[in-house]
């Protein structure tokens, strides 16, 4: 074996060890140290190495939820044992106090100040205390689109049904590269009762990223709000909360931070912290202290502190690094395929409107039977999407996952028989 490999796969095996012990990464591991030599696929197997990923099954629908890391796993047991010990006093008196330092990590990576965020259990918690939250009466506008996650639709349209509000829906025609289409579908909306503009940053459905900063602007400029679900942009975009320009944003940690199962993330921008109403009852929801949307009752603190470890592996990786190789894998087999007859393209391949999500689907074909073959032939889980004009097959790769492992949906999808 080369030498320079040798060193490689020892610091590796380093850094892991030391992800597990919580210790900072960057000691064990300094990027400044990896071999300048070091193949790009071997550093990405490395990564692979992290992970506890199926060696069986080919896992191409990490836009649900992502694999945790085998430290995290060993971290998030670890707690666990802690807690079953002498469960009140490990939670209540330890860990708890253990939030601040998590908060204030999560903070940095966000680029946001620490008492702008709140630790919760995913995007729809986040997002359901802002939309229910926000002081709206009768007759004022709320701007969202149908391609809009579910639950956050359907927590408008129950706002709508109690409150008289009157939701103002966007319809657009996706894929698109077109910016200036993009964000006139939503200023074209907006009226002097809009007090709100909801944007999804990434779309789920096809992966389309939209102009979020710049229909902000114009939302801001015409006197209305922006809430940002960024449940599929956190982690994957290499960006800050502030780059966004909006008053609210959430998204879902258990996604591509890869942190354990339940675990979310909240920001309200300070000024607006008190106008907020909590989704769970607090003794003082008029404060403008975050922490009053922490108030969950019996929590799993085992949960929350392992997403630490998650998120020292994606700082190790780096944001941009991690960007690139997403775009990367989406595009490496995109660009195989696009030669199959009869295959459509949900998605647009330019990095600047899409980056892990890509969406194809074949003519006579449902979505539905092109993944049933995919995993029952080739154990290639994906997962379908028949929604508004959309009919295709959603595939999210990671960065654990292989080229090779993309080689094989290639020639999966070549290979596809009525």
């Amino acid at each position: 074996m080369h030498p320079s490999r040798r060193s490689f796969i020892r610091q590796t095996a380093t850094l892991l060890g030391a992800m597990a012990l919580h210790r900072n990464p960057a000691a064990a591991f300094p990027i400044a140290e990896l071999p300048e030599n070091t193949p790009e696929e071997d550093f990405w197997r490395q990564v692979r190495q992290a992970y506890s990923a199926s060696p069986t099954i080919i896992n191409l629908n990490n836009g649900g939820v992502c694999p945790t890391p085998r430290a995290t796993l060993d971290a998030l047991d670890y707690y666990n044992r802690m807690c079953a010990e002498a469960p009140s006093y490990y939670m209540w008196r330890i860990l708890d106090q253990d939030r601040e330092p998590l908060r204030e990590n999560l903070a940095a990576l966000a680029g946001v100040p620490s008492d702008e965020i709140a630790i919760n259990r995913n995007t729809t918690e986040a997002l359901n205390t802002i939309i229910f939250g926000l002081p709206l009466t009768a007759g004022d506008e709320v701007v969202l689109s149908r391609f809009d996650y579910p639950n956050m639709m359907n927590a408008w349209k129950q706002r709508e049904a109690r409150d008289g509000i009157r939701l103002v829906w966007v319809d657009l025609d996706l894929p698109s590269g077109d910016e200036d289409y993009l964000v006139d579908a939503f200023v074209s909306k907006i009226t002097e009762k809009t007090r709100l503009v909801h944007l999804t940053h990434v779309i789920n459905w096809c992966g389309q990223i939209l102009p979020v900063r710049k229909i902000a602007d114009r939302a801001h400029a015409a006197g209305a709000e922006v809430l940002v679900d960024a449940a599929h942009s956190f982690a994957v975009l290499d960006y800050k909360i502030p780059d966004l320009g909006c008053d609210y944003w959430g998204t879902s940690l258990h996604k591509f931070l890869c942190a354990p199962f339940g675990t979310g993330l909240m920001w309200i921008r300070k000024e607006k912290i008190s106008r907020i109403w909590p989704l769970l009852s607090n003794d003082q929801p008029d404060s403008d202290n975050i922490r009053k949307f922490e108030s969950l009752g019996t929590r799993s603190f085992p949960t929350e502190m392992a997403i630490g470890y998650s998120l020292d592996l994606h700082n190790f990786i780096g944001p941009r690094r991690k960007q690139e190789r997403l775009h990367f894998l989406k595009n490496y087999w995109m660009e195989r395929v696009q030669d199959v007859p009869g295959i459509r393209f949900y998605t647009n391949p330019d990095p600047k409107w899409s980056c892990a999500i890509g969406n194809f689907g074949l003519e006579g074909w449902k979505c539905t039977e092109i993944a049933g073959q995919l995993f029952d032939k080739w154990k290639i889980h994906t997962t379908t999407i028949d929604w508004q004009k959309i009919n295709g097959v959603r595939v999210t790769p990671n960065v654990y996952t292989t080229t090779d492992e993309l080689d094989k949906l290639v020639r999966a999808v070549k290979g596809l028989k009525k």
